[in-house]
């Protein structure tokens, strides 16, 4: 069941509890080569490819394409200083979360999390779903012991937020500092999860290679053992929030051409925002 974002206070802090409950169904597959881009063909003189080679070019679209792509078609809105909250990214955040959900966006809580290792600096990128924001930053829940993204912020507190609502031509980009918060304000949201999902959070080591499926569904069994005649579970020790305190706080709006609309609110060291347009 999908609970709509509404706004508690909590301690005196007003506090958005985005997504307090689980979607069964979070998948999205679909597609073959063909569908993605049905002008891609190989040679008639060449055989089918059975992997791909190092002289295979994936071409998106013909150079000379001067057709109205989505992309180019830009004409949803536009984006003036006037229109955002001089005060708060939080608020200005807020409301264009609302406008997503009253205009058809598809989970519009799902967000792309980045991280980077230290020393070497590579980056990871994955998928998952903002659960609450409050007036210190934006939370989403993860295995604090074995994931990757834990790896990654335990020598780099740096992480990054990119949020793209298609359907209103909109995408916000969040820059800040990583902080992990403590297990009884943690323990608030795992309780609104479905049993399966508290359970699984105990069982599964994240990111930990597995031998096979039966693996990962026998450690499942035991905590399942565990906590059997149950309902109150306590939150792992090794799993809760982790809040992205922003730094900087980018809205996009899509334009004609590509001549996007930009603003980006940056912290200064007063606890204030400084607002400022950015070129596209």
């Amino acid at each position: 069941m999908r609970i709509a974002p509404n706004l508690l206070f909590r301690s005196s802090l007003l506090k958005m509890a985005l997504h307090p409950a689980q979607d069964a169904g979070k998948l999205i597959c679909k597609s073959s080569w063909n569908s993605i881009n049905p002008t891609i063909q190989s040679p008639p003189e060449t055989p089918p490819l059975t992997s791909p080679a190092d002289t295979d070019i994936l071409t998106v679209a013909p150079a000379n394409d001067k057709t109205n792509s989505q992309a180019d078609q830009y004409a949803k809105g536009a984006l003036s200083l006037d229109e955002l909250d001089p005060k708060s990214p939080f608020t200005q955040f807020h409301t264009w979360f609302t406008a997503a959900q009253q205009n058809g966006v598809h989970q519009p809580e799902t967000v792309c999390l980045s991280t980077a290792s230290l020393p070497s600096g590579r980056v990871s990128a994955r998928m998952v779903y903002l659960k609450e924001l409050d007036s210190r930053g934006f939370v989403v829940y993860s295995n604090f012991g074995t994931s990757k993204k834990a790896k990654d912020i335990e020598n780099n507190k740096w992480a990054s937020l990119t949020f793209w609502w298609r359907e209103m031509e909109r995408q916000v980009r969040v820059e800040g500092l990583v902080e992990r918060m403590g297990s009884e304000e943690s323990q608030v949201y795992y309780d609104t999860r479905i049993r399966g999902s508290r359970i699984g959070a105990w069982a599964s080591k994240q990111s930990q290679v597995l031998e096979g499926r039966e693996q990962l569904e026998g450690w499942v069994k035991d905590v399942e053992e565990r906590f059997e005649g149950q309902e109150e579970i306590p939150i792992p020790e090794f799993w809760g929030g982790l809040r992205i305190k922003p730094e900087t706080v980018e809205f996009w709006q899509g334009r004609e051409s590509r001549l996007h609309d930009r603003f980006q609110y940056t912290r200064l060291e007063d606890g204030g925002w400084k607002i400022e347009r950015l070129s596209p």
